[in-house]
């Protein structure tokens, strides 16, 4: 432990803390704006400077460790003048437009301009050129409003391994993006969206399509369904101030009835059924295997848009490992214009189907020649998270004020196997339950059916489970461990999909989430997400899965009427034709291989 003294209060940390650190850690506020807490230490926007005693220059207190015997003062006259004017340096090169600001009330810019007290501008001069980069499907950026933070940097470079951000450019004519001025939609993007997260202005945006499903639900000639991801029932009822890891599923559903949709649906609904397809393939692919037909193994999952690009991108001699399964909500699409509408008598045509999703790469997915059944687009639009709680106060709606609600059926019940969808190694977790009874006759044998090495944020968590006493037709895997991996992140993705290229993985099943965490820390998800808040969220998601009655995917009985009544079963022709599909080589300029 090291003794120092910040403000005439003498406190103790750990050796290796900061300045910053050491005085959050004893609630002491040093206003800060490009630090980031487990992302990002860069000391570039100089706003946490403090005086230590000794010390000729300010000291920005993110980068100095503590010493023995140091004494800090954070708020002395010298201190707040500094930050004023570094403030107000930055300001003069940011736009005043703050009313008609995606991040207004929302800004960190904005809140530290509040704290340290700052009034007017003071300086008046050029500007830097503004640029709005709206090429992509998923993100903007708008240049004039970057303070160069270089937060977005060290998250696509240095937590997702990606490395399409970077400060291009000197001085006064640095700006943070791709090389050569190139635009989003000519790189080798993800569209993941966790940049968007960490930017603390809005110089980085999820494409908002707010618009476009407001002008469906004013259209009487459509019937607009609307479905929900796992990941929003425990991260929406951040926006209306309740506590992180707040379920608020029956309050959301009330919220959607209010709006207007005619349909409100279950993206659960199709993660059971994707476990279904996806646990039979890959039985399918290990027994061909056994049987000495070619096959491709390990199998990997097909759940995150942002991982499948970047798959395509890094890895392109590497697809056929990847499962054929459509992301869940693709996959619900595609049934409301087929099945739901068959029921209806309703002309898919006339369907319009909107999903909300913690993810924005879900937004770029959307737009795949792929994602196309009988001439209509399986999913027309895809809000955030963020994007519908901007629609729900829109609408004029009083969130807390309203009664619980349920989904619709057919397509609206779910087990708790497809809640844990929504956080890393939960797709790994759901499938075991599946799989492994299918192949034993018995349930999983773990407590409360969680495999605990796969919960948890690790970068990468393994399993082992060996098959005993299988049923008769799979008794080829009597004594067969089946090692399976989990990683959420690009980075954790990239490590795994080495292995797989030089033919040295162990693995037989791996589950890949683009954003760290999963989907509950995904691109389009409420502001901030730190390890505190994603915990929470997790804890509610595994809390959801707890409550249900229901806790394995092959016990839905709405998907076993599916394939009763239209499927007919799994791996067959229709689902071949609408829950499955394929992939494209890329290269890193975004362009097709092949």
């Amino acid at each position: 432990m090291v003794n120092l003294t910040i403000n005439n209060k003498k406190i103790s940390v750990k050796e290796g803390t900061t300045i910053l650190e050491a005085a959050r850690q004893n609630n002491i506020l040093i206003p800060s704006l490009c630090y980031l807490e487990n992302v990002h230490v860069f000391g570039s926007c100089r706003i946490c400077v403090v005086e230590v005693e000794g010390a000729r220059n300010l000291q920005a207190s993110c980068m100095v460790p503590v010493k023995e015997g140091m004494v800090v003062r954070t708020n002395t006259e010298r201190v707040r003048k500094a930050r004023k004017l570094l403030y107000e340096l930055m300001l003069s090169d940011h736009p005043d437009n703050c009313l008609s600001c995606q991040r207004n009330q929302n800004c960190e810019f904005q809140k530290l301009g509040e704290i340290i007290g700052i009034s007017k501008e003071r300086f008046d001069g050029e500007m830097y050129m503004s640029k709005v980069d709206d090429s992509s499907p998923s993100i903007v950026r708008d240049t004039s409003k970057c303070i160069l933070c270089r937060r977005c940097v060290t998250v696509c470079n240095g937590i997702q391994g990606v490395g399409i951000l970077n400060a291009q450019n000197r001085g006064f004519r640095t700006v943070i993006g791709p090389p050569g001025t190139l635009a989003l939609n000519t790189v080798n993007c993800t569209y993941c969206g966790q940049c968007t997260v960490v930017c603390p202005v809005a110089a980085l945006q999820e494409k908002d399509s707010t618009q476009d499903v407001w002008n469906a639900l004013s259209d009487k000639d459509k019937r607009v369904i609307i479905q929900t991801a796992p990941a929003i029932r425990a991260a929406l009822g951040e926006e209306f101030g309740y506590e992180p890891g707040t379920l608020v599923t029956g309050k959301m559903v009330s919220a959607l009835r209010e709006m207007g949709f005619d349909d409100v649906f279950d993206t659960n609904f199709t993660a059971d059924l994707t476990i279904i397809e996806e646990g039979n393939e890959f039985l399918r692919r290990v027994k061909n295997v056994f049987s000495g037909v070619p096959d491709t193994l390990p199998m990997i999952t097909s759940c995150s848009p942002g991982w499948i690009k970047y798959v395509e991108h890094v890895f392109p001699d590497e697809l056929d490992h990847i499962s054929t399964c459509k992301s869940p909500h693709m996959m619900l699409g595609a049934l409301a214009k087929s099945y739901y509408a068959n029921k209806i008598g309703e002309d898919p045509r006339n369907i319009f189907v909107v999903s909300v999703m913690p993810c924005t790469a879900k937004k770029f997915e959307i737009t795949r020649q792929e994602m196309i059944n009988n001439g209509c687009p399986n999913v027309d639009a895809v809000i955030t998270t963020r994007e519908l709680a901007k629609m729900i106060k829109d609408a004029g709606i009083d969130f807390s004020k309203l009664e619980e609600d349920t989904f619709d059926n057919p397509l609206g019940l779910s087990t708790g196997a497809a809640d844990i969808f929504a956080t890393t190694g939960g797709v790994m977790e759901a499938a075991l339950r599946t799989v492994y009874e299918v192949v034993t006759g018995r349930e999983l044998p773990f407590d409360k059916l969680h495999v605990e090495s796969l919960a948890g944020f690790e970068q990468i968590k393994t399993a082992e489970i060996t098959i005993r006493d299988p049923v008769p037709e799979y008794k080829f895997l009597d004594g067969f461990t089946v090692k399976v991996a989990v990683t959420s992140g690009l980075a954790g993705a990239k490590k795994l999909m080495n292995e797989v290229a030089q033919g040295a993985s162990p693995y037989h099943f791996i589950e890949v989430m683009g954003c760290p965490g999963g989907c509950i820390s995904g691109g389009g998800q409420p502001r901030p997400t730190n390890d505190y808040i994603r915990q929470k969220r997790l804890e509610a998601i595994y809390k959801e899965d707890e409550g249900k009655t229901l806790r394995k995917s092959h016990e839905n009985p709405f998907v076993m009427a599916l394939y009763d009544e239209f499927l007919k079963k799994p791996l067959g022709h229709k689902s071949h034709e609408l829950l499955h599909t394929h992939y494209v080589k890329r290269g890193i300029y975004n362009e097709y291989l092949e």
